[in-house]
């Protein structure tokens, strides 16, 4: 089990950019696929971006890439995600997730360890 500790989120204009991060405690942080999702209100909570421990390998949501990007620092314990252009539609309580599979699952039942997320709210 590891845990995972989000922060990084605030109230950001149409057009900003934020940097979230998630420090992780317990297990060995760099064997772990590592995710972000989301979760508007009123909505499910949906995959964001991810990164495999095997082979650094990425992923995104449609409604995010060329945006967004996911990183991290296996020395330092933390994943981030540098989120650009910001839009109102990206307001959510953003959750990072872990996972010991190879590759990148985009379903939240898949991931067996969360953060407390962290919100983000972009204002027009």
């Amino acid at each position: 089990q590891v845990q995972l500790v989000e922060s990084g989120g605030g109230l950001v204009q149409v057009g900003g950019s934020l940097r979230l991060s998630c420090v992780a405690s317990g297990r060995t942080f760099s064997s772990y696929t590592m995710g972000w999702f989301r979760q508007a209100p009123g909505k499910e909570r949906e995959f964001v971006a991810g990164i495999s421990w095997f082979s650094g390998s990425t992923a995104y949501a449609e409604s995010v890439k060329g945006r967004f990007t996911i990183s991290r620092d296996n020395a330092k314990n933390t994943l981030y995600l540098q989120m650009n252009s910001l839009k109102p539609e990206d307001t959510a309580v953003y959750y990072c997730a872990a996972d010991v599979s190879i590759r990148i699952p985009t379903t939240e039942s898949r991931y067996n360890d969360w953060g407390q997320g962290t919100q983000v709210t972009v204002s027009s």
